[in-house]
């Protein structure tokens, strides 16, 4: 057993990903004579219309991968590591081979934690896994698995804070991060993932996932704080002890450095 599997818990992650132009031009255009670029411009252009001006965004049934960055967490809560499905290359095939190759085979104890992973993150690997043939059997069998709402083998924290969607989580992961004093949404934004994917700028999308992962990891400890699980001095030494990995490694990773430049420590009010 490779060390970085004993002790992992959690595994807290999230993904950036883009339109598929090709799919979407085979199912809503057929007959066209059309580009996949043009495809996704047209589908964005219906979907602002039928949504009176609200949004553009894509469904999840149309999207693949990018990026993927999991932060693999102890039994203590504690970060062990992050790590970056597919660096440097980011394929799709790839991203999707080794996410389920990791919870079913490596860290098939750990539990699942995202922030509206139930609504986006998990369905789209499920369908990567579906048009790759990749077999998911514990995820899709186990009846108190990661794909049981009330279990604890998948924490989706948008569900938890939002009392399973009693209220809307206005302002999202970015207002939770900042509450904690973290940096949340920084120079880059969700909105513009496809754009700089068509620019060939695969490291910053990663870059962005890292923060948000970084960002969710956080807001998993203080709901762990919620639930007594952890004490808040205890949880308040994790934070520094992830800052302290995040300073170790930032020479060799770029999105960590940006993070801790716009880090902020805990500091409630009014």
């Amino acid at each position: 057993m490779d060390l970085g599997q004993l002790g992992v818990k959690y595994l807290v992650f999230d993904i950036e990903s883009v339109p598929d132009g090709d799919l979407i031009k085979k199912v809503r255009y057929p007959k066209d004579e059309i580009t996949n670029d043009e495809a996704i411009v047209r589908y964005k252009e219906e979907l602002l219309k039928t949504s009176d001006g609200v949004s553009d965004f894509i469904p999840v049934t149309f999207q693949y991968p990018v990026s993927l960055v999991i932060a693999k967490v102890g039994d203590d809560f504690s970060l062990k590591e992050i790590v970056s499905l597919d660096d440097p290359e980011f394929r799709a095939h790839e991203i999707t081979k080794k996410f389920w190759f990791g919870v079913e085979t490596l860290y098939k104890n750990a539990s699942l934690v995202t922030f509206n992973g139930r609504g986006f993150d998990v369905p789209l690997m499920e369908l990567m896994a579906y048009r790759y043939g990749f077999s998911a059997k514990r995820h899709f069998t186990d009846k108190f698995g990661s794909r049981f709402r009330h279990g604890t083998k998948h924490i989706d924290l948008q569900e938890f804070l939002s009392n399973y969607s009693a209220i809307r989580m206005n302002g999202g992961l970015n207002l939770l991060a900042k509450v904690l004093g973290k940096p949340g949404k920084m120079e880059t934004k969700g909105s513009e993932v496809h754009d700089l994917f068509q620019q060939g700028k695969r490291q910053q999308i990663n870059d962005y996932c890292t923060h948000d992962v970084l960002d969710t990891y956080f807001v998993f400890l203080r709901t762990r704080v919620l639930l007594g699980e952890l004490e808040l001095e205890k949880e308040q030494e994790l934070v520094k002890a992830a800052k302290a990995y995040l300073e170790e490694h930032a020479d060799v990773r770029e999105a960590f450095k940006t993070y801790l430049n716009n880090w902020g420590d805990w500091s409630p009010w009014p």
